[in-house]
């Protein structure tokens, strides 16, 4: 049992990131399959090592530096992989109005203006919204700062997965790069999720509750998008999880910087 949750956790590892895996890893369905479990703690992966990004280069630089060099991090760990799929939606929901155009876009490796336009808004947003929410921390408290990063990666990535969860997948070819998750869950799946999304939450809220206020956004991102994909495409892709990822990480990080005017 333990070698087999090994085993998962780094095909969750492997597909979701860029980090190096043991050779032994590969692209199996199955294992694909039940990594989900693990997605959201590989929010914690990418943040505590944005945070520390953060952290060394605050001794070097300025906060808007270190904060856009911790931002670079957490895009070149995950090889862009969910910039790439907010973008395509973007395009394909922007430039089509059938189920099978909004497809045929996103599905082309291209970025147009729509997807170029929405990065660098959603750059603008976290690089603004992550910069005014640690200048209010007081004299860099690097423990709050730390579960700051972990929290709003691993919450983003348990929106998403949600979705995966209680929708269906859209494309009938499955050649779509969420092919391998878009088959049935089983509740090891799910409570994974849900114990590795909300627990840096928990410990976030032990310092100050009213962070728990960031879930009502986030769970009507989660319904709009899941109305908004099945009313268009009848169900999601996996660049729908990504730019749902994206906009999630934007959410928590506004929800955050608007609560601490009445901390």
């Amino acid at each position: 049992m333990m070698k087999e949750e090994i085993k998962i956790f780094f095909t969750a590892l492997m597909f979701y990131t860029r980090i190096p895996c043991p050779r032994n890893i590969d692209h199996s369905p199955e294992y694909i399959n039940k990594a989900t479990r693990y997605f959201p703690l590989i929010g914690w992966i990418i943040g505590v090592i944005s945070f520390a990004v953060f952290w060394l280069s605050s001794y070097l630089f300025d906060t808007n530096i270190s904060v856009l060099l911790s931002l670079i991090a957490g895009v070149l760990l995950t090889g862009a992989f969910h910039e790439d799929g907010l973008a395509d939606v973007f395009d394909g929901f922007g430039g089509g109005w059938t189920k099978a155009k909004i497809l045929e876009i996103m599905k082309d490796s291209r970025v147009g203006a729509y997807g170029v336009i929405a990065l660098i808004f959603l750059f603008c947003l976290k690089f603004f919204g992550l910069n005014n929410l640690l200048s209010k921390t007081g004299n860099f408290d690097y423990l709050l700062i730390a579960l700051i990063f972990v929290t709003y990666h691993s919450l983003a990535r348990l929106t998403a997965i949600n979705i995966v969860f209680t929708s269906q997948y859209s494309r009938e070819d499955e050649t779509s790069k969420a092919k391998p998750i878009a088959k049935s869950h089983s509740y090891k799946e799910i409570v994974g999720a849900y114990v590795f999304g909300l627990i840096p939450l928990i410990v976030l809220c032990i310092i100050q509750w009213k962070f728990c206020f960031v879930i009502f956004p986030l769970t009507l991102l989660y319904f709009y998008s899941k109305r908004y994909f099945n009313k268009w495409i009848d169900g999601y892709t996996g660049d729908c999880l990504g730019a749902v990822e994206q906009i999630a990480e934007c959410v928590c990080l506004l929800t955050f910087l608007a609560l601490w005017k009445f901390m």
